[in-house]
Parts: structure tokens; sequence; C-alpha cells
């Protein structure tokens, strides 16, 4: 049975077939019989590398972490993950030196950053938290939705989203306020240099 393990840009979680290029974690996530029973349980969203000093992992283990998986990395930080200072430390380091320069008067800790993290991605009732901004104004490797659809904005173009990869929007869309699904946090990183290095599915590489 397909494990409901893999993440859209909008954070939830769905049962298919395509694994993505990375791994993440938010805790314990389902039961003894393998089953989604949360949406998350810890603040310490992280994005994981599918390998790591050749550790095989069972999934969904007992007393163990939900391993959940992703299309690419705009797509972990569409869902409001951050990347794992163990096994992506060079990517971590990348990011808190930006998360520094972005927001320099907050404490840099990772607690501290997974608590604004977390406050910028969900409602109350655990639904993604959105936001509005011109298009004009979002940098590459932003996520927005359009016509109930997530579209990557990357490299001058937009990329209709898919857990197999991306297709290229034959329409642009119009310069308009639309709504964000990236976390404004994350954007605001992007806007300064995050997104230069971004892991993006070689699907909108064409």
């Amino acid at each position: 049975m397909t494990k409901q393990n893999r993440i859209s840009p909008q954070g939830q979680l769905h049962a298919v077939n395509a694994r993505g290029t990375l791994m993440g974690n938010r805790g314990k996530l389902h039961n003894e019989h393998r089953q989604i029973v949360r949406p998350w349980k810890l603040q310490r969203w992280i994005t994981c590398a599918l390998q790591y000093q050749g550790i095989k992992r069972e999934l969904m283990a007992p007393n163990s972490y939900t391993e959940l998986f992703f299309l690419d990395e705009p797509t972990s930080y569409a869902a409001g993950h951050r990347p794992c200072g163990d096994c992506r430390k060079d990517r971590y380091k990348a990011f808190k030196a930006v998360w520094a320069r972005a927001f320099p008067d907050q404490e840099q800790s990772a607690a501290s950053i997974d608590k604004v993290l977390h406050a910028a991605r969900l409602n109350p009732d655990n639904s993604q938290r959105t936001w509005q901004a011109p298009l004009a104004d979002l940098p590459d490797g932003t996520f927005i939705e359009y016509e109930g659809q997530p579209v990557l904005l990357w490299r001058g173009r937009q990329w209709c989203w898919a857990f197999e990869g991306y297709s290229l929007r034959l329409q642009p869309i119009p310069a308009m306020t639309v709504t964000v699904l990236t976390p404004e946090p994350i954007v605001a990183l992007f806007k300064i240099g995050l997104a230069k290095e971004l892991q993006v599915h070689s699907s909108a590489e064409a």
C-alpha cells in the first residue's frame, strides 16, 4: 500500500508513488499501522538528504519519526521546511547565514528560527498560512497558487507543479496580486540570495 508521506507545496500529505529528491521530518506522525494520524508533531520541520552515511531506514518504523518526501527544494520550502543541520549541513549553514542577514535582530538559534517558521506556515486550524503579494515582487523559488494549482516561479518562467515534476505554463499568469504559498520569511531569504543555489527538479530546467 502506498504510504501517505509525499508532501505538496501546500504542505499536505498525500499517498502517491512518486518519491521525489529530498526527504523530510516533522516528528512521528504515524501509528502502529503506519497510518498518518497527525500533520505534524514538532516545530522542527526539516528537509533531509535521501542518503546519508549509508544509513538504511525502515519507513514508518515503530517509535521513529515519519519519513516524508518532496519533489525538490522549492517544494520543501513552500511546505515550510528548512534544511537539516546534520545530513544537509552546507545547505543549513547557507540558510542560517542568509537568515542572519534578513533578520539580524532575531535570535539565531535553530529553535528560534523554527518558531518563526512555524508561525508563518500554519493557521490555528493547521491549514497552510498563505499571503498576498504582487506577482512582479516575488523572487525565483517562490510558489504561488493560481486557479487552485501550485505554480513555481523560476528563472523568469512559471512552472506548473506535480508530484512527478514540472511542466511549463504556456499562458503566463498576468501581473496581478497573487496568493503566495511559500512562507513570507523564506521569500525574504530568496530575495537576498538564498534562491541562487536552489536544488530544483530537472524538469524545470528545460
